[in-house]
This record gives structure tokens, sequence and C-alpha cells, in this order.
């Protein structure tokens, strides 16, 4: 046997007797009172469930779902926000094994359509907000399961919409008794995130139980959770960042999650202050939301960011974790150890466990100091995601024939060893023969006092291919500037903190910056509001 794969069949081994039912059912057993979520809505009062209270229950919806026809191995659509019933669901669908496929609730209608093509998904459970929604495009799905309430709103006209659907209200799938727990199967197929995608069609991501207990963790192990610690995640649980980053990390652990429907600048700190929270992870719109905000004595040890930022850990006195991380690796590939934080705006280095190379667009390994494409390598199915499901053609694009997979980001290390994202592959700019980062010319952008948020896009040019321009949303500094003062004043900071072709040749001003499902830029809409330019004038 060869020694990768000696170590997959270890890796492996490591997962045997482990799923998700059997995570909590340990907690069960050993803490059965212990606080295991609490929800905290923007209307009426908190709930909170035990972990013997959440499992019960769980178990019950899981029995109800059996009785509806779904079966071991069939997926489920959850297209629910942040809520109880979005946890029951997903526990309830590990319990039975089911797949849970757990969806972005800003798609569109023609995004639904295609999730429960390519899952051929038994059924439906959601809210009312985007009931009619998918009813109308999800026809195939055996039976549509309705909350009477939209992330902690009420819906005076869930009844109705239940007849006008014929839907099943949410509390009546509940079975009377739990269900008999199954096997233990740590090979099961857990639950499906589709990726979003700008030219193809998003690809479904396919995790196991093992890749779930993984996530947990590993997770757990990187941030160092004990059973004491509170989690804080008002970012979607039908991502990764709070399914496996938050939710799995606390339950692995014993910990508490404390759940809201989304961010709330105005209640962050209440909540914080208020149930105890000791950790959260965060992104910089919620960062620069409560920049402004008074301080209180808090609990929080540390947040998880995309990079380590000695700013922040100043004004809100908190450690900041920097890290990278994806959909098809679970968890954490590269992370910054808590204890050993590392220079400013670094992810970290590799994870245990993970191997990484930075390779040259030749296919080359990179020395120390340069910038080069991702690959990491892990065990499929454990700590790499199984498979896109039903897309052979994109599973043998994403690994090479060594098991490594192209992540499609661009890092660069320094001299020692230390690691910094520094963009997505896609989002190179060809200006001449050098190749320009946009995030690079973003990031002094940012720096110069005048701009909220900017996006850096390559404009066709006759001569050289493409050229740099931004488009920007003004700040509080740009308030007394004309248009032509602002443009200058932004291209006299690029002038004097960039190499002259990364300098940005215009500026627009706009209200707002397009957004695919999952936030990120829509570059590419931006890209198409730009005619080429043809000639010097």
């Amino acid at each position: 046997m060869k020694l990768k794969d000696q170590i997959d069949h270890s890796y492996r081994q490591a997962a045997a007797g482990m799923d998700i039912p059997w995570m909590l059912q340990q907690w069960v057993e050993k803490t059965p009172d212990k606080t295991c979520v609490v929800w905290c809505p923007f209307e009426g009062d908190s709930q909170s469930f035990t972990y013997a209270e959440l499992f019960e229950a769980a178990r019950r919806l899981a029995a109800g779902l059996q009785s509806k026809g779904v079966k071991k191995g069939e997926f489920v659509l959850l297209h629910m926000d942040n809520s109880p019933e979005f946890i029951l669901s997903w526990y309830a669908c590990a319990i039975l094994g089911a797949v849970v496929v757990s969806t972005n609730t800003r798609s569109v209608a023609r995004d639904m359509s295609y999730f429960a093509e390519v899952t051929e998904a038994a059924c439906a459970l959601t809210q009312p907000k985007f009931a009619r929604m998918i009813r109308e495009s999800c026809p195939q799905i055996r039976f549509l399961g309705l909350a009477d309430n939209d992330a902690g709103v009420d819906c005076k006209d869930s009844v109705d919409l239940q007849s006008e659907l014929d839907a099943v209200a949410f509390t009546d799938l509940f079975a009377e008794e739990p269900i008999s727990l199954r096997p233990v199967d740590p090979s099961l197929n857990l639950g499906v995130q589709f990726t979003s995608g700008t030219t193809s069609r998003p690809k479904a991501v396919l995790w196991t139980h093992a890749n779930g207990i993984w996530g947990g963790k590993t997770g757990a192990q990187h941030y160092r959770l004990r059973s004491d610690d509170i989690t804080f995640a008002f970012m979607p649980l039908f991502h990764t960042n709070a399914q496996s980053y938050s939710m799995l990390s606390a339950h692995w652990s014993g910990g508490t999650l404390v759940v809201q429907p989304k961010f709330s600048a105005s209640r962050f700190w209440q909540v914080v202050t208020t149930h105890k929270v000791t950790w959260a992870s965060m992104i910089p719109f919620a960062i620069k939301a409560i920049m402004d905000q008074p301080v209180p004595e808090h609990k929080m040890r540390f947040w998880s960011l995309g990079a380590r930022i000695g700013q922040i850990e100043e004004v809100f006195g908190v450690k900041t974790l920097g890290l990278w991380g994806m959909t098809e690796t679970v968890t954490h590939g590269i992370i910054v150890d808590i204890d050993h934080l590392g220079p400013e705006m670094t992810i970290g280095r590799a994870a245990p466990d993970y191997d990484i190379q930075l390779r040259r667009a030749d296919g080359s390994l990179c020395e120390l100091g340069e910038t080069g494409h991702l690959f990491i390598r892990g065990v499929r199915g454990v700590s790499l995601f199984k498979e896109y499901y039903r897309n052979p053609d994109a599973n043998e694009s994403a690994f090479d024939e060594h098991g490594w997979f192209d992540t499609g980001d661009l890092v660069r290390s320094d001299k020692d060893g230390w690691l910094y994202f520094s963009d997505r592959d896609k989002d190179m700019l060809k200006v001449g023969v050098e190749n320009v980062a946009a995030s690079e010319i973003e990031s002094v952008i940012m720096l110069s006092g005048v701009v909220d948020e900017c996006a850096v896009v390559g404009q066709k040019h006759y001569m050289l291919d493409e050229v740099p321009v931004v488009f920007i949303i003004p700040g509080p500094g740009a308030s007394e500037l004309t248009h032509a003062q602002l443009e200058e004043t932004l291209i006299a900071h690029c002038r004097k903190n960039l190499p002259d072709f990364k300098v940005v040749r215009s500026v627009h001003v706009v209200d707002e910056l397009p957004r695919s499902t999952l936030e990120k830029i829509a570059k590419n809409v931006l890209r198409d509001r730009l005619p080429p330019i043809t000639s010097d004038n």
C-alpha cells in the first residue's frame, strides 16, 4: 500500500464509529441539561434547547419525515433563514440518514429549480416568504413542509398559505415518538451546499458524516473550544462558515450556540453581553458596523476572520484569528495558532492534517516570498469534500492525478512561511505583460480615506489587453469632493502607493455594488458596463 493510501486509510479509520447523531448523543448522555442552542429573534422572546431537548425534538422530526416517505439517502431541500426550524431540520435529516441540501435564501426560482433537479429532492422545508417560489420552482417534490414564521417573525397567513400550496405545517411533521437510532455510519452522505459560479451553474458540494465530524472536531481544536464556550452565529447557517465553523464546532465541544436571524449592529453587544458570548466568526461588514459603538465589558476571547488584524484587537480587546477555508475543505485548511497569531494580515499556516502547495502558472512550486496558485490535499470524504455531486467533469478537473485540489485562490508566502490571501485566480488582470491582482489595488484604495467600498476590474484596452478601473461607494471623507476631485484624489493615491501599471485609469461612483447570492461582488456585471478602450483618447 502506498504511503498516501496508508495515511488516507488511517484517517478513515479515525472517523470510524462516529457520525452526527453519535456526536449529539455523547452530550445527551454526559450533560443532558446543558444549553445547546439559544435562539435570539428580532421579535418576541428568546428560546433555548438543552442537548436532551434538541436531540429529542430532532429525532421526533426525523420520525415524522420518515412517516412522510423520506428514506435514508434521499435529499431534502432546506430553504430557511437562521431559525430553530433550520437547526432542528438539519439535525433531523442527519439522524434519519437523509441528505440535507441547505440552499441560499437569496436564490431565485431558477436556482431552486436547478438545485431540486440536480439532487432529485424528495421534499422541501421552508418558511412562508419563500413558500410560493419553492412550490412553483420545485414541482417534483413529494411534499412541502412549511414553518409558521419567517425566522421569528410571525406569519398570520401561514394557515391559508398551507392550504393554498398543499403544504404540511412544520409542527405537524413531528411524530409522537422519536425515531430509533440507525447504526453509526461515517461514510453516509450528510449534506450538500451549492457553490457559486460565474460562467457555469453552481456545483453541488457533497459532504459525508465523516466530513461533518471532521468539521466540528477540527474547528473546535483550532479554536480550543471547551464545553463552557458560548458561540455567537449570525451568519447564515446554510453556508459552511456558520454551519461548520460555528454550529458543528460548538456542538462537538459540548458548548452553547447562540443564533440570530442575521447580523444586527444595534443588537450585537446586547446579545454578546447578555449571553456571555466567548467568540464569534466575524466579517468586515459586521466589524465596520460596530466600529463606532462603545465597547462594553465582554467575555469574548477571539474573533475568527479572513486575516489577523491588529487594529481590531486594539479596538475591541479580542484576538483575531486569520484563517482560510472553503466549502470543499469543510473547515479551515489554513489557520493561525491562537497563541501565536503571526504578522499583520496573515491567514496563518497550513492546518495540521492538510498539505498545501503554492504553484506557479507552469506548475512548478513557488519559493518562499512568492505568490502562487493554492493547491490543498486531504482525504476525500473526511478532510475534503466527497465530490461534486453528479458532476464527474468538475471532479476530474478539480483534482490532479496525485489528489491535489485546485482551490482557485492565489496565496503569498513570506520568507518565514506565513501565508497571505492574495486573490481569486479569476480576479487577475493582465496589463500588458504584467499580472495584476485586483485585491492589491483594492486594499490600497481602501486606505485612501474617501472610500467605503470598492471593486477593481479590468477594462478592455486596445494595446494593453486590459487596464484597471475601479467602482467605488464614496465614504464620509469624500462628501465635500466633486467627482473630478474624487477621481484625482484616488488616482494620486494609487500613483503614490503602486507601480504605474497598477494605477487605476478611471473611477466610477455607484450607490451599490452588484452581488452574487453568496455576497461576493459580481465583478462580471461591472465589467459588462465598460466599453472597450479603442484609443488613447
